[in-house]
């Protein structure tokens, strides 16, 4: 990835107006141009590892810059990152699949199911209980915590309705979203052997979206 996308980002972090934006749309272009041809080139390498993202094309997986501020307190028009998600139907795919996200303040790839709601979050949560220790063999994988981690973000403070208190795995049931992340700092991403390292990360956690696919499908 060339450092040409860091760049575009940081002066963007600065100047997130639409004065700025248009005067350095070249800029952007480039930028996106570089983000563009790097998801081309990775999205063969995920079909290989995940056949089911199905045949995509860059543009299809790459999120709009322009921000929806209707209801933000924020009134910034610009996101002032990169991401693109490759998934069966391209970014607006509510299957699990495979996100990578360039951002100054924090670069990632990540994977599984973001933020489900109403039914799908009840069919994830039931897959689990109905098999956790083929759950639970994923998440400890030796290989998955080295990558993600152990699995984080906002909970219930009760048991989920419908599933019983005493439940062996119920910290998980209480978990909101089940998505892992794999973390890259800015010269993780420029430097050379890059493209190996998200692929990895991809391949390392295809189980877990494997899993999660399962219980959306049902």
């Amino acid at each position: 990835m060339n450092k040409i996308v860091f760049d575009f980002l940081h002066k963007l972090k600065k100047n997130n107006n639409r004065d700025w934006f248009n005067a350095h749309k070249d800029q952007y272009e480039t930028a996106r141009k570089e983000v563009e041809q790097f998801i081309e080139h990775l999205i063969p390498e995920i079909q290989k590892i995940d056949s089911n993202i199905g045949t995509l094309t860059a543009k299809q997986t790459m999120f709009r810059v322009y921000r929806d501020v209707r209801f933000s307190k924020d009134k910034s028009p610009y996101k002032t990152y990169f991401g693109a998600y490759l998934a069966p139907g391209g970014r607006k795919s509510m299957k699990a699949g495979y996100y990578i996200h360039f951002d100054p303040e924090g670069s990632f790839a990540a994977g599984g199911s973001h933020c489900p709601l109403g039914e799908n979050l009840k069919k994830i949560r039931s897959e689990i209980y109905y098999n956790l220790g083929e759950f639970n063999k994923i998440i400890s994988d030796k290989k998955f915590k080295g990558a993600f981690g152990e699995l984080e973000g906002e909970r219930l403070t009760r048991p989920p309705q419908g599933f019983p208190k005493d439940f062996e795995g119920i910290e998980t049931l209480k978990l909101k979203d089940f998505t892992v992340f794999r973390r890259f700092t800015e010269k993780d991403i420029v430097k050379p052997g890059f493209n190996e390292s998200v692929l990895e990360a991809f391949k390392t956690m295809k189980p877990f979206n494997d899993f999660m696919n399962r219980a959306l499908a049902e």
